[in-house]
């Protein structure tokens, strides 16, 4: 099988204000090396991609060019000469797929941001994946903040369901052709204000995908995004640099959760809703296997539980969506450094069978998790009639987490 050409468009031409100070944040230093360094070597060791086009300022060429300084050969091998952005994110992310366009068109083109020095190769390759089967398509992970759409005014007009709504990260990967010709439509008419390739591709009519994106891939926006950046990168707690006084350990976290039945019609598992002749007994949307699935990190994390960090008693989560109940306790394993390697699930019901829903679910659960699918498994068993699951008066989940967590060694 041939595999696809594939270039990335590195957009690094913005001003980077927000951070303070008169270095643009792209540039600035994290554990030692310059963000965009950090950004192009992570794109540059995936093998798939061939060739990166960075955009830079005007006046950045001296930045830029320290940046390769610490950069391999190999990665500097993929670079092409940088280009001159635009005004507006949009006109940078133009000039970078013409000048691809000149030097011949890739088959797939991933657009990235600069100031994601997180990326790594498990996010990059669910990014071609997702654009060779659907053309355009975008990392998207979960909100645990409820959105508001405000009025002028200040008044709220609506309140969008959170399951619904996903925070949009890059890289963004597409057909380069569909890309190019949305581009050029848009300057054609005069729409240069798109803040994303997604949004412009749907303004263009083009069907958009969202896959599942890494609550890692954080975007350094403000001073305290490069203060956490530094810490990351530096020798200390946490995933991205370890020196010989640390190392990762496995923990192993365990979690079961049930409910009983009552009337409704459909059942919520992993995050997908599934018809069923009866719902169940719940403060929140009573989906067993996502709050299993929390409870076994958070013991993997030795911190608490589901019970603890989001009471029943609390009126905040009655009727919630619990998604956001496992998007916590995968961010508090980001916030100490960890890695989750692998989530399993056994759910224990005679209704409703899962078999049909099972692939939905671990996507669902992948997504929520910032994880690939390879890491997700979902299982279903029954009690041969035996207890209350047996008795079909209820539904069970248990799950275990596997986890690694930076230690000192002593």
């Amino acid at each position: 099988m041939t595999l696809p050409q594939i270039a990335a468009v590195v957009v690094a031409a913005g001003r980077g204000i927000r951070v303070g100070g008169d270095t643009p944040k792209q540039y600035r230093r994290v554990g030692g090396q310059a963000v965009l360094t950090r950004t192009l070597a992570a794109l540059a060791a995936h093998p798939g991609i061939t060739r990166i086009q960075v955009v830079i300022a005007a006046d950045a060429a001296a930045f830029y060019d320290e940046c390769l300084d610490d950069l391999d050969q190999a990665a500097r091998d993929k670079l092409a000469r940088p280009v001159e952005g635009g005004a507006t994110r949009q006109a940078s992310v133009r000039a970078g797929l013409a000048a691809l366009a000149r030097t011949g068109a890739p088959e797939l083109v991933l657009v990235h941001d600069a100031a994601r020095p997180f990326v790594d190769e498990a996010l990059i390759d669910r990014a071609i994946a997702a654009a060779e089967s659907h053309g355009a398509a975008v990392p998207g992970v979960p909100v645990s903040d409820t959105i508001k759409v405000v009025e002028p005014d200040g008044r709220v007009r609506e309140t969008p369901k959170r399951e619904e709504l996903r925070a949009v990260q890059t890289p963004q990967a597409f057909r380069f052709a569909l890309l190019a010709e949305a581009h050029a439509r848009a300057a054609a008419e005069g729409h240069d204000g798109f803040t994303d390739d997604g949004a412009l591709a749907e303004w263009t009519g083009l069907p958009v995908a969202v896959f599942p994106g890494d609550l890692r891939n954080r975007k350094i926006t403000q001073a305290a995004d490069l203060v956490e950046a530094d810490r990351a990168f530096s020798p200390g707690p946490g995933p991205a640099a370890q020196d010989d006084s640390m190392t990762l350990l496995t923990r192993l976290g365990t979690g079961f959760d049930v409910h009983a039945f009552t009337e409704g019609d459909h059942v919520w598992l992993g995050g997908v809703r599934i018809p069923a002749d009866r719902g169940v007994l719940a403060h929140s949307d009573g989906d067993v296997v996502l709050h299993a699935l929390t409870d076994a990190i958070l013991g993997a994390l030795a911190d608490g539980d589901i019970g603890v960090h989001f009471p029943p008693s609390d009126p905040r989560w009655r009727g919630a969506s619990s998604d956001q109940f496992l998007a916590d306790a995968v961010r508090r394993v980001a916030e100490r450094g960890g890695v989750i390697d692998h989530l399993d699930i056994t759910v224990l019901a005679e209704a409703p069978r899962i078999g049909a829903h099972r692939e939905a679910i671990r996507s669902r659960i992948a997504e929520i998790a910032g994880v690939p699918l390879s890491a997700v498994s979902i299982k279903a068993t029954t009690t041969e009639k035996l207890g209350f699951v047996g008795r079909a008066e209820g539904l069970a989940a248990q799950a275990a987490a596997t986890i690694r967590l930076p230690e000192a060694r002593s």
